[in-house]
């Protein structure tokens, strides 16, 4: 193949990120009609159709492979006018797919001082919240450059580091373990009525309080009823209301439990979720150093973070 078209590659991911032909077209401030040229010069060039014109608009699977390139190749772009002395351009994003629970707990103050130290060098961090267990599709079709997955195993092309284990805990209010569960935090949650309790759910994807009740009471495929709140703040929120029983990182209840607002069910149970940090190889002989990519110093940030608040 020959080489491709820095600009078509710009184009490809403009359209993967924006999802129409006219906010690609905003996004590099060109005519749509000049994003459609390039569009069919690279899919002309690479013999494949790259994306399907839906709505939105969505890449196929050698669009996905290309998109991979096209973001490689923005990354190593950007470090080496870094490395140069120039001024990095706001487009140069650096997206990261996270799962919102370490959102809500651990990468935001892990990354806070990386942040603020390039607020006055146009480092555009940009985070993406899905499922724990689904994050590490965005980083295969090439939509970020770095994820934190439940994934152990790295992608070709990417290297993956262990950051360490979310422990999961049960977590009711007063209110709630004293109209439902007969006062008792400990024991009030059985076999019995487990199945007609409420329990909180973030969303469909969301299966931890299926395999917390598994656990505790040795049910395969457990039916519960459910509540869905999908927010990590407004979930833990939900819970010191009294909706329903909540399946949390111990991060996030912690201080909710010492002030008295939340009580832990069944402290003999939980569930600990092994975190890993995926991130692609940028660098080259012909790229500035990889240790100097602002990649690796979001994954070094995230690695110094989860040693601090995760277990290990």
């Amino acid at each position: 193949m020959q080489d491709l078209d820095p600009a078509a590659l710009d184009c490809l991911a403009a359209l993967a990120d924006d999802g129409s032909f006219e906010r690609a077209a905003q996004r590099l401030s060109i005519t749509q009609s000049a994003v459609s040229q390039r569009l069919r010069a690279l899919e002309t060039q690479s013999g494949q159709l790259l994306v399907v014109r839906s709505r939105p608009l969505r890449l196929t699977e050698p669009g996905k492979v290309l998109l991979r390139f096209a973001r490689q190749m923005q990354a190593m772009r950007a470090d080496v006018a870094r490395e140069l002395g120039e001024q990095v351009q706001s487009q140069s994003r650096l997206p990261i797919a996270v799962n919102a629970d370490s959102l809500a707990t651990w990468v935001l103050p892990a990354l806070d001082p990386l942040v603020q130290q390039g607020l006055q060098e146009g480092f555009g961090l940009e985070l993406i919240v899905d499922d724990q267990d689904f994050t590490h599709e965005w980083l295969r079709q090439g939509q970020v450059l770095g994820c934190v997955s439940t994934v152990a195993r790295a992608l070709r092309g990417c290297r993956v580091t262990p950051l360490g284990a979310m422990r999961y805990i049960a977590v009711a209010s007063p209110g709630f373990v004293q109209r439902e569960l007969g006062g008792d935090a400990a024991g009030g949650l059985h076999r019995g009525n487990f199945a007609r309790t409420p329990f909180l759910v973030f969303n469909r994807k969301d299966d931890m309080q299926a395999q917390w009740v598994a656990r505790a009471f040795g049910v395969r495929a457990p039916k519960l009823a459910e509540r869905f709140v999908p927010s990590s703040e407004a979930y833990v929120r939900a819970a010191e209301l009294g909706w329903g029983i909540g399946v949390v990182p111990e991060l996030q209840a912690r201080e909710r439990m010492q002030r008295g607002g939340l009580l832990q069910l069944r402290p003999e149970v939980g569930i600990d979720v092994m975190l890993h940090w995926h991130q692609w190889k940028l660098g080259s002989e012909l790229a500035a150093p990889v240790r100097a990519a602002r990649l690796d110093e979001v994954g070094a940030a995230l690695v110094a973070g989860a040693e601090q608040a995760l277990r290990h």
